[in-house]
């Protein structure tokens, strides 16, 4: 074998082993402590223009009593925030469409939380659900396109395409169960995700999840049911 073809063999290994596609789905990964440079990456599994999108997760975190944080960070070359759920401390939480948010008021919380969100461009409806109960929908970026090519970080916010980390925004605590759809789940498809079903995520498969650990972050059982 030629130095040529071997190297060629090395960095495709390299590429297979860090975003292998591994069932996650009884894991949660665990960010054990503040940090700028301990976060997930997650290749999505479809790369075309998102005209809406549903994202669907557990987190479990102490953090709503002393500060904000980021849940889902999704970005691209143009625009850091093309989508962002974030906790906001003494606000609640708040989803970000190509740039502008909008809140979802709720107390603060230390038990693990199911969060689904949904936004599309045709109404520029978002809907946000808490365990499984919904929130007033609002309205968001309506005729607006989510671009391609993201990097999509959990632990961390994005300020910039794949970094501009901030201790102070990390995430501390376990993240696990997400999936990602390239439409809007109905009520009852929602309420079936929440109870533990699944409707075959076509952007992001926590059952056959491609990823990359970055930093301190452990893959452990999850502690909710």
């Amino acid at each position: 074998m030629t130095m040529k073809k071997l190297l060629c063999l090395l960095v495709l290994t390299s590429f297979s082993h860090a975003f292998g596609q591994t069932d996650m789905s009884t894991k949660a990964f665990v960010f054990p402590k503040e940090s700028d440079n301990s976060y997930v990456s997650l290749k999505a599994q479809s790369t075309k223009p998102l005209k809406a999108f549903t994202v669907c997760l557990h987190v479990y975190t102490e953090l709503s009593l002393t500060r904000g944080y980021s849940i889902f960070s999704y970005a691209t070359k143009e625009q850091s925030n093309e989508i962002l759920i974030f906790w906001s401390k003494g606000r609640g939480y708040t989803l970000t469409v190509g740039g502008p948010e909008v809140l979802f008021e709720n107390p603060e919380v230390t038990a693990p939380v199911h969060i689904c969100t949904s936004w599309e461009s045709a109404s520029g409806i978002v809907e946000f659900w808490l365990d499984g109960k919904p929130r007033v929908r609002k309205s968001l970026k309506k005729g607006y396109t989510v671009g391609t090519e993201a990097s999509i970080i959990l632990g961390q916010e994005q300020d910039s395409f794949g970094g501009g980390f901030e201790t102070n925004q990390s995430l501390v605590g376990d993240i696990g169960n997400v999936n990602m759809w390239d439409f809007v789940l109905s009520p009852d498809q929602i309420n079936t995700v929440y109870s533990g079903g699944t409707f075959s995520p076509n952007v992001l498969d926590w059952r056959a999840l491609k990823y990359e650990v970055h930093g301190e972050v452990y893959t452990k059982p999850q502690l909710w049911p």
